[in-house]
């Protein structure tokens, strides 16, 4: 059997490896060598259990990249041991859609928990103007852009930045979490088109927008307030865009809808699903509604949310995940090779070590092998012929990625 051969059954042994198993299963990192994190505790999933309809994340909301400090917050980030349950049939809600409450709303894909845009605060403690936690909190957010809460868990307002590359434009952003109502959540790029995943990656546009408005007496769907009820004036100490109130939501204005998410074909996700995406400017800061909007597209999952919630059960029947014996491409859901296509130099960037790289031709020769066993490499692709290159990600373990680059 010829190289080319080889390659080609090699990527479809993973892909029918990885189709087997929900994305819901598979996107998660999950802590196999008991690594810690913040203060020495265990971190990321610790394990991913399985049922017809459900997948089971127990995690303790400890990431494993550096965390801290956090100014002028008193509290320390603490193991929470958390088990979320996400559904595996996420169902859009054809009813009044359900607000995203307090404390989590999903859960990032390091275990670590989702918080809406608010704050605990409103102004005058009338749960009217509602404080934008980003502008509110932010000066407390570590260089990942999280914090502890008083309970000791830790989480993301906003855009992880430490979770994943978002400053990678060239290529479309990997699940980074799951809300629950059972929708992926994705970093900030998209296909430009929905419906076509050979359009250009785009970042995603948020379709809310700061009001047109000079004193906070209406709220952003026209209703007016009681003198009791206005809002701060509009000043330095309050500008636009405190309070969450202060936005609307425009139809068409953006590429994502009142959720902050849009129905589309993702890489994860071929046949298309609803998904929500981190929001972020040019300059990589948060944009409002940062997460998911102020309402789940879809149906909640219980068990996630609410008081004492996220200590799921794991049903006995449940099949325990193991990534080590999986063949699949999760295990590099963390991996980025870019830019793609490729002039010159490829970078490739791992959470963990790289093992060995391996590039093919289109017709099967062998044209580069190393090892690496660190977690960044550069491939100088200038003196290579133009065209087609699978370029074969092997990491310690052995598990492979397959990746098609354009060098042109």
């Amino acid at each position: 059997m010829n190289r080319f051969l080889l390659v080609l059954l090699l990527v479809i042994v993973t892909l029918n490896a990885q189709a087997q198993l929900s994305p819901a299963i598979t996107s998660w990192v999950i802590n196999i060598d008991n690594s810690t994190g913040y203060l020495g505790q265990l971190s990321n999933v610790q394990s991913v259990d399985y049922t017809s309809d459900y997948a089971y994340i127990s995690c303790t909301c400890i990431p494993g990249y550096d965390i801290g400090p956090w100014a002028g917050n008193p509290n320390s980030a603490a193991n929470q041991d958390f088990c979320f349950r996400i559904t595996f049939d996420p169902q859009e809600n054809t009813g009044a859609h359900t607000n995203t409450g307090l404390g989590h709303i999903g859960v990032w894909r390091n275990g670590v928990s989702i918080f809406n845009a608010k704050d605990a605060f409103s102004f005058n403690n009338q749960g009217v103007w509602f404080q934008d936690a980003y502008v509110f909190e932010g000066s407390s957010f570590d260089d990942c852009l999280g914090h502890p809460a008083p309970n000791g868990e830790y989480h993301h307002h906003v855009n992880p930045t430490c979770l994943y590359n978002d400053s990678d434009e060239e290529n479309h952003s990997p699940i980074i979490g799951y809300a629950f109502d059972g929708y992926p959540i994705y970093g900030a790029y998209g296909y430009s088109s929905p419906q076509d995943p050979n359009s250009t990656v785009a970042r995603m546009l948020s379709g809310f927008q700061l009001r047109d408005i000079s004193s906070r007496q209406t709220l952003p769907d026209g209703t007016s307030l009681t003198v009791a009820q206005y809002g701060p004036s509009i000043n330095n100490q309050f500008p636009l865009g405190s309070f969450i109130e202060d936005y609307e939501y425009v139809e068409g204005f953006g590429d994502l809808d009142k959720h902050n998410g849009r129905f589309c074909i993702t890489p994860d996700y071929p046949e298309g699903t609803f998904a929500y995406f981190v929001t972020i400017d040019d300059y990589l800061d948060p944009v409002y509604p940062y997460v998911i909007g102020p309402t789940y597209y879809g149906t909640i999952v219980s068990g996630n949310t609410g008081p004492q919630s996220g200590h799921n059960n794991i049903p006995n029947n449940a099949t325990h995940y193991n990534p080590e014996s999986s063949i699949d491409l999760s295990v590099f859901s963390a991996l980025h090779v870019f830019p793609n296509p490729v002039s010159s130099v490829l970078y490739i960037t791992s959470v963990k070590p790289i093992g060995d790289l391996v590039a093919y031709n289109l017709i099967g020769e062998l044209v580069h092998f190393e090892s690496i066993s660190t977690s960044q490499a550069t491939l100088d692709l200038s003196k290579w012929q133009k065209g087609l290159y699978f370029i074969n990600v092997i990491n310690l373990e052995g598990v492979s990625s397959m990746n098609k680059i354009l060098l042109r």
